[in-house]
């Protein structure tokens, strides 16, 4: 059994060196000023804007990602070693390379998705 934390304590990967990101919400409409990403067949908006770090994901019909992706908000860390910060999770989406210098992989976490970025030095 882990330890439980209390209220005012941040959670334990965040003591391990995790930096929130942002916070990826699905959406299915169109929006104005949606950026599409033809190579990953997604549209996104909103990432470069927000104070909050919430980013807006649309997928293409035909976009090879499962389909907890396409309903289910996740929330985005950065990790130093992303080989490391995998060990032990229950992968959804092995290590890939979205953009130059950049390595991301999606992991579930008791039915949450949360996605690990590690930006290249």
């Amino acid at each position: 059994m882990t330890k439980k934390r209390l209220p005012s304590e941040p959670p334990p990967v965040i003591a391990m060196g995790w930096r929130y990101h942002h916070l990826g919400i699905p959406y299915e409409t169109p929006r104005p000023g949606e950026t599409h990403h033809k190579h990953l067949k997604v549209f996104v908006m909103g990432f470069e804007s927000s104070p909050y770090g919430i980013e807006w994901m649309r997928f293409e019909p035909d976009c090879p990602v499962p389909d907890i992706l396409r309903k289910v908000p996740h929330i985005a860390f950065e990790v130093d070693d992303l080989d490391k910060a995998l060990k032990g999770k229950e992968v959804l989406l092995k290590p890939g390379k979205p953009s130059l210098g950049v390595r991301t992989a999606m992991i579930v976490h008791d039915g949450a998705l949360i996605e690990l970025i590690e930006f290249g030095k």
